[in-house]
C-alpha cells in the first residue's frame, strides 16, 4: 500500500526530546515500512526514517529561532501533500489545519485526533467538516464531540525493542512531561513530601508555561526531595523510568491517551495516575498502577507498590501497546477507507459520506 504519513513540523520525527505525537508518527511509519507497506513521510528535514521523506524545512520548528510563523510551513506542507501525485491513503496528523485540502483530495484520507476535543471553540469547525475520517486514540477523547465520523479508537503502541524490563525498581518517583498548569506537577511534589520518597522530574517549558513555570513550579523545585534533571530525550528514558519506584501521572484534564504511562509499562515501572480522560482504558487498575482520585489515595498506593509485578507490566505492554498492534488496527481503518471513500459534494459535503458516523 502506497501510504502518506503527514507530521507536524514543531518535533522531528522521531523528536529529539519532548514531543509524543511525532514519537508515535514514528513509530506507525517504521512499523508500516517494516511491514512492506511503500510510505512517504512528511516532516522536518532534520526527521530520521526508513521511509522516503518529504522535507518541508530543514529542521524542527521548535528548535530554530528563526521560523517566526510555524502556520507558514504546515500551509506549505500541506500544499505540497496536495502536489504530490497518487497514494491509497493519506494519514493527517495536523489536527485540523488540512480539513479544506482533505474534503477536496480525490486520495482517500483519516486524521488522528491527537489533542483534547473540550474546547468550545472546536465545536463550528467540526461541524462544518463533519464528514472527515478521523481517529480517536481514546474512546475518553469522543466524548465532547461523539458525532464527528469516527473510524475506530486506535490506543498508541511503541516498539517492543525501544524499551526493557528493569525488573528491581530504584528509590525515587518519577515525573516525565511538560511544566503546564494540566499536568499538576505541584501535585507530584506533594506526594513525594508526604511519602518521604525522592522525587525526579524530567519536563519541558513550552513559552506559554513560562510565566506558569516561574511562579508556581520554579519555587517548588527548591524543596531538597526533589530533584529537576531538565528536558529529556529517548535515550536517557529507559534509565529514567526503568529506575524508578513507581511513575506519577498526577494530571487534572481530560488526557487523550498518556504516552508516558505505557513507556513506563515498557519498562516495568508501575504508574500512579489520577483518574482523568484516558487513564482507566490505558491503565489496569492493581495490574500496571493504581488509579487514584485524591493525593490521599495517591501515596496510599506509594505504600502498595510492592503488591505490583514490574514483569506484568511489561506483559500488559507487549500484550495491548506494541507498534505492531497499533499498525493492525490503522490498516484495517484504511483498507475500509478505500472501499468506501465518498466523492465530494461542494454544495452539501455530508450527503456524499458513506462512512459510519
Amino acid at each position: 500500500m502506497k501510504i502518506a504519513q503527514i507530521a507536524p513540523l514543531y518535533e522531528s520525527v522521531p523528536p529529539k526530546y519532548y514531543g509524543g505525537t511525532e514519537r508515535i508518527v514514528s513509530c506507525l511509519t517504521e512499523e508500516l515500512v517494516r511491514q512492506g507497506h511503500e510510505v512517504t513521510l512528511f516532516a522536518s528535514g532534520d526527521s530520521v526514517t526508513s521511509a522516503k521523506l518529504a522535507p518541508v524545512c530543514e529542521q524542527a520548528l521548535r528548535l530554530n529561532p528563526d521560523y517566526a510563523d510555524h502556520i507558514l510551513y504546515h500551509v506549505l506542507e500541506i500544499e505540497q501533500v496536495a502536489k504530490s501525485g497518487e497514494f491509497d491513503i493519506a494519514h493527517f496528523h495536523l489536527s485540523y489545519l488540512h480539513f479544506t485540502l482533505a474534503r477536496r483530495l480525490m486520495t482517500p484520507s483519516v486524521t488522528t485526533v491527537h489533542g483534547r476535543l473540550d474546547l468550545s471553540d472546536l465545536v463550528p469547525l467540526y461541524r462544518e467538516f463533519s464528514e472527515t475520517p478521523v481517529v480517536s486514540i481514546s474512546d475518553s477523547q469522543r466524548t465532547p464531540l461523539p458525532w464527528l465520523n469516527w473510524q475506530g479508537t486506535v490506543h498508541h503502541g511503541l516498539p517492543v525493542n525501544m524499551f526493557t524490563l528493569q525488573p528491581k525498581p530504584g528509590g525515587y518517583l518519577a515525573f516525565l512531561g511538560r511544566f503546564s498548569p494540566e499536568k499538576r506537577i505541584d501535585r507530584a511534589i506533594e506526594i513525594s513530601r508526604r511519602s518521604g520518597i525522592p522525587l525526579k522530574i524530567a519536563a519541558k517549558i513550552d513559552n506559554v508555561d513560562l510565566e506558569y513555570y516561574k511562579s508556581c513550579v520554579e519555587p517548588m523545585l527548591k524543596d531538597p526531595l526533589v530533584e529537576y534533571v531538565g528536558e529529556i530525550g529517548e535515550a536517557e528514558k529507559q534509565e529514567f523510568l526503568g529506575n524508578a519506584y513507581a511513575h506519577l501521572f498526577p494530571i487534572d484534564w481530560p488526557e487523550p491517551f498518556g504516552l508516558v504511562m505505557i513507556e513506563a509499562m515498557a519498562c516495568g515501572t508501575p504508574t500512579i495516575a489520577f483518574r482523568r480522560g484516558s487513564v482507566p482504558e490505558v491503565l489496569d487498575d492493581g495490574v500496571t498502577g493504581f488509579i487514584v482520585e485524591t493525593i490521599e489515595e495517591a501515596v496510599e498506593s506509594i505504600g502498595r507498590i510492592s503488591e505490583l509485578s514490574r514483569e506484568n507490566c511489561r506483559r500488559v505492554f507487549e500484550k495491548r501497546f506494541s507498534a505492531s498492534r497499533m499498525v493492525r488496527n490503522y490498516l484495517s481503518i484504511y483498507d475500509r477507507l478505500q472501499t468506501e471513500a465518498p466523492s465530494f459534494n461542494p454544495t452539501n459535503p455530508t450527503e456524499t459520506s458513506t462512512l459510519d458516523r
